[in-house]
């Protein structure tokens, strides 16, 4: 007996499956305007931590951003991670060292050009959503966009921008 398996997987008009080198990529962007009650900024507010990616079923993904306008927040501190371990997927990292055009996927965002292998790739079952955590102070200021690229493993795997 043959089983239907059904996926998110983007299809041509054939039905072959389309990836990316990596997977599906979704993205995610988020300005942050900690000075404002409950933004995903705001330290102690109710916007933090952050929920970036929703997953569903299992699935293999990793993570990095793309900073698009610098990062201002004194002494703000940033990672990206999951319920229980918050710097799974990037360590954290003083926010004013995001700096618009560098790479974060490290403590060190340093470069607007990466090696592929610098983002570790990680199985993720139903439920843990990748989320992102301000810590120590407010980020006050800035914008990056976040891509997680992804692989199902299982018939329901997905991961959706939150």
């Amino acid at each position: 007996m043959c089983a239907t398996i059904t996926s998110s997987l983007r299809r041509d008009a054939n039905a072959v499956p389309l990836q990316d080198v990596n997977g599906i990529t979704v993205i995610k962007s988020m300005t942050f305007a900690g000075g404002t009650t409950n933004d995903p900024g705001d330290y102690d507010g109710t916007g933090n931590p952050a929920t970036l990616f929703t997953v569903t079923g299992d699935v293999i993904l990793r993570v990095f951003g793309i900073c698009k306008v610098d990062l201002a927040g004194a002494t703000a501190t940033l990672e990206v991670g999951v319920t229980g371990t918050t710097n799974k997927f990037i360590a954290q990292t003083t926010a004013t060292g995001i700096d618009a055009n560098k790479i974060w996927h490290d403590n060190s965002p340093d470069a607007s050009i990466e090696l592929d292998s610098v983002s570790t790739p990680w199985i993720v079952s139903n439920g843990q959503d990748v989320i992102q955590t301000v810590g120590t102070a407010n980020i006050t200021a800035g914008r990056i966009d976040y891509y997680c690229q992804f692989r199902p493993l299982s018939s329901d795997g997905d991961v959706t921008a939150t």
